[in-house]
């Protein structure tokens, strides 16, 4: 079994940020079809078409928040325990935090891409149900863990990473087995897809829409900019 040390180190890979189509349905429904059509975005300006529109997302009292909960720029991000461009990104938004202190707060919202991803959903809800004992803290260690060994998703992990961070097993296993957070996880997904989110990563920082795994100096860039509107 790999040690705590080892389990909660932060990885990143090389890649750029996916692109999920998104089809409209004769209902007004908005899904993701069984078969997406995937592209590659490295960040920068976006196409006119994937630009989202309306409003955005707010900090709600139920989010785990990474950072100093009052801090002016909150970064809402919708991301995929599976998905290889949010692992990307993860690291990213833990320089942000670093650099920036006081004045940067990170908010995870699940966005599992059930079709390619099978693990996404499972991971959610048990990152939820570490979340229900050990608050923001054990959420975000549990988060962590899951992108430093993403390719060890599943149940095993699940529950050597939950036992770990210090949850009740019993009281963890009943919530998984429950399903306890499916309608948590589904309803941030449709919110994501609401506020216009394709794929994942798809952030918003303060209000302003972000696609994809940026580079550190794009995000530093927007992070920048809405600082300055202060």
């Amino acid at each position: 079994m790999e040690n705590y040390k080892k389990l909660f180190v932060p990885a990143s890979i090389l890649g750029a940020g996916v692109i999920i189509a998104i089809a409209v349905f004769a209902t007004g429904g908005l899904n993701i079809p069984a078969q997406q059509g995937l592209s590659a975005q490295t960040g920068g300006d976006l196409p006119e078409d994937n630009k989202v529109v309306g409003s955005v997302p707010t900090v709600s009292a139920g989010d785990y928040i990474r950072g100093n909960p009052s801090a002016p720029i909150a970064i809402i991000e919708y991301s995929d325990f599976q998905c290889p461009f949010c692992r990307q990104f993860h690291p990213t938004m833990l320089q942000a935090l670093e650099e920036y202190g006081d004045q940067v707060r990170w908010i995870y919202r699940h966005f599992p891409l059930d079709q390619i991803h099978p693990e996404a959903r499972p991971a959610a809800e048990a990152a939820e149900c570490v979340g229900e004992q050990k608050g923001s803290e054990g959420f975000w260690q549990f988060a962590d863990a899951m992108f430093a060994n993403q390719q060890r998703l599943g149940n095993a992990l699940y529950r050597e990473v939950a036992e770990q961070v210090g949850v009740n097993m019993a009281q963890f296993d009943t919530c998984v087995s429950a399903h306890t957070y499916t309608n948590k996880v589904e309803a941030q997904l449709q919110e994501g897809v609401s506020f216009g989110i394709a794929g994942t990563p798809g952030s918003f920082v303060n209000n302003t829409p972000v696609r994809g795994a940026l580079p550190y100096a794009n995000l530093k860039a927007i992070i920048d900019a809405e600082l300055g509107k202060l």
